[in-house]
């Protein structure tokens, strides 16, 4: 947060450094703005400009790019406007230069102005503005930050280990359950225990009651007499 408002008031200043150039003096007297725009692509001419024609325009532009930047607290904005103050005014000083031959500082007022000086100091605190801003925060809270506002993982996140499981439907409680041999369509539809009541044609298969001499159904019997014993 500290970071960006020193980045914007350096930019703002920047800004209304490299508009205010133009009406200084940038050689030998003459202003930025009696330099036309078309002269840095084509030469230096004596021929007089227009204001928004002139060097004010590229400048005015840097400054709107600016505004945009610290309006979304973009960092490349920022550092975009520094860089066309200091593209035009670089521009500038070649295309005089071939037309002069020579570019001289002096100050008695020949040579290169302040103008010059205060359009590349400018483009050089822009940039310095870029480099001071934080920029936008990242989403999840920037930094070894713990908030998860805005993160669409967080859900994934917290709920990964129940992603795949599927809503059983509810069953009633049942003594024996089906992987224990239950099995409640058989025992449901069995005839009732017991014999049938009296008159019914119903028959019923019951296993044989077990006699007292069968020692299968009772183990603990004690072995049948020996009959030999007894004929002696």
């Amino acid at each position: 947060m500290v970071r960006n408002i020193i980045g914007s008031v350096l930019a703002v200043i920047g800004a209304a450094g490299a508009v205010a150039s133009p009406f200084q003096s940038w050689y030998n007297g003459r202003h930025g703005r009696d330099f036309r725009v078309e002269d840095l692509f084509n030469g230096i001419t004596g021929t007089g400009s227009d204001l928004w024609v002139s060097l004010l325009l590229p400048f005015a532009f840097a400054a709107l790019v600016t505004l945009v930047g610290l309006v979304l607290r973009s960092r490349l904005l920022v550092a975009l406007s520094g860089l066309i103050v200091l593209g035009f005014t670089i521009l500038w000083m070649v295309r005089q230069g071939q037309d002069t031959g020579s570019l001289t500082l002096d100050g008695d007022g020949d040579g290169i102005g302040l103008g010059v000086l205060a359009a590349l100091g400018a483009g050089a605190l822009l940039l310095i503005a870029a480099a001071v801003m934080s920029g936008r925060p990242h989403r999840g809270g920037g930094r070894g930050g713990h908030r998860y506002v805005g993160d669409d993982r967080a859900p994934e996140r917290y709920h990964e280990p129940y992603r795949d499981v599927e809503q059983q439907p509810y069953e009633p409680y049942e003594p024996y359950g089906r992987n224990e041999g239950y099995d409640r369509d058989r025992y449901e539809n069995e005839p009732p225990a017991g014999p049938p009541p009296t008159g019914s044609t119903e028959q019923h298969a019951w296993p044989p009651e077990p006699q007292s001499w069968d020692t299968r159904e009772q183990p603990w019997a004690p072995p049948p007499p020996d009959d030999t014993s007894r004929r002696r």
